[in-house]
């Protein structure tokens, strides 16, 4: 799924969270967030905090993974734009504590 707006990130929260059989009270214990987070966050809410959004995809076993488009594909693109989100959010969260 392509992410571009808050909109869509909702979105794919919400879908996830249907697809593991979870409830919005049910995801927001889970990812440490009030349940009315979770009800604005799907809805698109744009100004969610990312570290919360970041925690609450991991969560739902949701991977982000960034690429740069092909060569030509897209304007004004970085050069060597991937990351590794994976990474970035284990080195924030500590040795051993990892979930899966």
């Amino acid at each position: 799924m392509r992410l571009r707006t808050a909109t869509d990130v909702g979105a794919a929260i919400r879908q996830r969270r249907k697809v593991v059989g979870w409830d919005q009270g049910t995801l927001a214990e889970r990812a440490g967030v009030s349940r009315q987070w979770v009800v604005e966050v799907e809805k698109g809410k744009p100004r969610a905090a990312l570290r919360l959004v970041l925690r609450t995809l991991e969560v739902l076993g949701v991977e982000l993974w960034t690429e740069a488009p092909s060569p030509g594909s897209a304007r004004g693109a970085l050069p060597g734009a991937g990351v590794d989100l994976q990474r970035v959010l284990d080195a924030h969260r500590g040795p051993g504590k990892r979930l899966r």
